[in-house]
This record gives structure tokens, C-alpha cells and sequence, in this order.
């Protein structure tokens, strides 16, 4: 943990929320910086922990310190990445399905962790801590496509700032049961963690319990007789399995997600090992260099093989 800071709400501030203060105040520190900072109760007001919404006036005395980050301790592993940009301040990866982002709780296995280790040759941000050195967001195993990931602190820092601004485009190709009415449309339902199955999300209520805003945006690309479509949706927030939960709300849950109901199709001369969902297009300005970035991944072969409509 950093030394403490002890900063006074200036002259003027009424009732604004802590989070953005200190983010305004502080502009050394990143968003996902502060976010870490709460959840590890580092956060004080009067010396008791506060939330990030806890709105404050002029006047109010905050004191607050950056948890430590573990330094990594993880072997570099030789893999075949498939790199899409790569500059000194980040790399930008076409995952395969089935690899895991970074080790976590389960079985000790290879990650793209692991392999962009080898690859940076150890150059990779520390931010993320001891299990997800460099990894700025991530991807689902069974979801392929694109990924990015830091190799100093500032390019994380400035990376994070781009997600948590909404100001990327991120879109996704995506295989659906059924095929929609209207050639496009717009999802906006807040998601949740599903109480009685953890592992799930669900579409929520908004301003009920946890539920958190979710926007994506969806357009239908072409339809198959075998009884799927392909739909190649834009997401406006990061919300975990946003798409797949989205797309099973208007009744096209994804080929292959048998967590939120897939059931094989009987046309089909060959079902899914996975889920059918591939990021495919990333637009963004680079936060270091200012270089207007677009990055698009093809869908992996088994992805492919279902768009000929076999």
C-alpha cells in the first residue's frame, strides 16, 4: 500500500461524487486505479471506508492510498500468437478460442498470459497484478478475436482510461438461433449476476439491487436456412457475457452457449463446440501516440464454417 493522502473537498463542490473527484483531482492516478483503491477500503472519510458514490461537499477531508500490486510471477510460454499491432506501448492479439486469458482460480494451465510474456520477453505492466499481467479487459475462453494488452504502466493506465471512457468501438460477430424481423436494432437492459446461478448473468431492473446499465447495438448480416443468422453487434458497455445475454433476451441465443439455452439445431450437419461469438473490429485512438487505430480479426476456420450455410 502507497502512504496515505489526505485532500480537502476545495471551495465551491456540493454534493459530488467522491470517485470523480479524486479522479479529477488526481489525474496521475487512472479510474481503474481508484476503482482498486475502493474495493480495497482504502477510501476514508471521517476514517471509515466509503463507496465510490458517496457524494461529498466543500470542505470534506478524504484520505486515501493505492493498494500494492503483486509483482508477477509467472513463466514465459512459446505459443504461435496471432499478432494483429504491436508497437512499445501495447500488443494487440487475434485470441483463439479455448485459451484462457489469464490464470485464475481454476486448472493451471497455459494463457495468453503466459505466451505474451514469451513474446514481450517479460516486457509486459505489472497494473494488473499477479494474475493478469498487461491484460487491459478480456474475453470469455470459448469467445475468439481480438485482445490487448499493456507493456508499461502508463500505456495500461491510459488503456483503461479508453475503456472506462466508452470512447472505443468494439464490435463482435455472432451466430444466432432464429433470425430477427428487423434488419437491426438496439438492446438497452441492464445485467446482473444471476443469485441462483453464479456462473450466469441475466437481464436485470434498473436502480434493483446490482443491475448495471447494458447497450448493444445489432445488425443483422445474413440469415440461413438451417435455422441461424449471423449478426454483427456493437457493444457500448463491457458488461460480462453482455452479448450473450442480450441476444437470448430478443430470442437468438448464440450457437454452441449452452449456459444460456442452446439446444442443438436438427439442420444443422455439424453442432458447435463453443460459443459461436468472435470480436472482430476495434477503433480507437492510441492514448500515447494519438494515431487513429482500426483493427479487424477474421473469424477463426470453425467460426467460417457455418457461414457457408453447411
Amino acid at each position: 500500500m502507497s502512504d496515505p493522502i489526505s485532500w480537502e473537498v476545495p471551495e465551491g463542490v456540493y454534493k459530488k461524487r467522491v470517485d470523480k473527484l479524486l479522479s479529477d483531482a488526481f489525474a496521475e492516478h487512472s479510474r481503474a486505479d481508484f476503482q482498486r483503491a475502493f474495493e480495497a477500503d482504502l477510501v476514508r472519510v471521517d476514517g471509515k471506508p466509503v463507496a465510490k458514490n458517496r457524494r461529498l461537499s466543500e470542505g470534506d477531508l478524504v484520505e486515501f492510498a493505492m493498494p500494492s500490486v503483486e509483482k508477477l510471477d509467472m513463466s514465459p510460454i512459446a505459443m504461435d500468437l496471432d499478432i494483429l499491432f504491436e508497437d512499445e506501448h501495447m500488443v494487440v492479439v487475434n485470441k483463439p478460442a479455448g485459451l484462457v486469458v489469464h490464470p485464475g482460480a481454476g486448472p493451471d494451465e497455459p494463457t495468453l498470459a503466459h505466451g505474451l510474456l514469451h513474446h514481450c520477453q517479460g516486457q509486459l505492466s505489472g497494473i494488473g497484478g499477479i494474475e493478469r499481467p498487461g491484460i487491459v479487459h478480456r474475453l470469455d475462453r470459448e469467445t475468439s478475436g481480438i485482445i490487448m494488452a499493456a507493456k508499461t504502466d502508463v500505456a495500461h493506465r491510459a488503456l483503461s482510461e479508453l475503456f472506462q471512457s466508452r470512447s472505443l468501438v468494439k464490435e463482435y460477430l455472432a451466430l444466432g438461433c432464429g433470425a430477427p424481423e428487423l434488419l437491426s436494432g438496439t438492446i438497452e437492459r441492464p445485467i446482473e449476476r444471476n443469485p441462483n446461478q453464479r456462473h450466469k448473468m441475466r437481464v436485470g431492473h434498473e436502480g434493483r439491487g446490482r443491475a448495471r446499465e447494458a447497450k448493444t447495438d445489432w445488425n443483422l448480416v445474413e440469415t440461413f436456412d438451417e435455422g441461424y443468422c449471423l449478426l454483427r453487434c456493437r457493444i457500448h458497455t463491457g458488461r460480462t457475457h453482455q452479448i450473450r445475454v442480450h441476444l437470448k433476451s430478443i430470442g437468438h441465443i448464440i450457437l454452441g452457449d449452452s449456459v444460456y439455452g442452446y439446444r442443438p439445431l436438427p439442420k444443422l450437419s455439424h453442432q458447435p463446440e463453443r460459443v459461436m461469438l468472435h470480436s472482430c473490429y476495434l477503433k480507437f485512438v492510441h492514448p500515447i501516440t494519438n494515431e487513429p487505430l482500426e483493427i479487424e480479426a477474421e473469424p477463426p476456420e470453425d467460426f467460417r464454417s457455418y457461414l457457408s450455410g453447411k
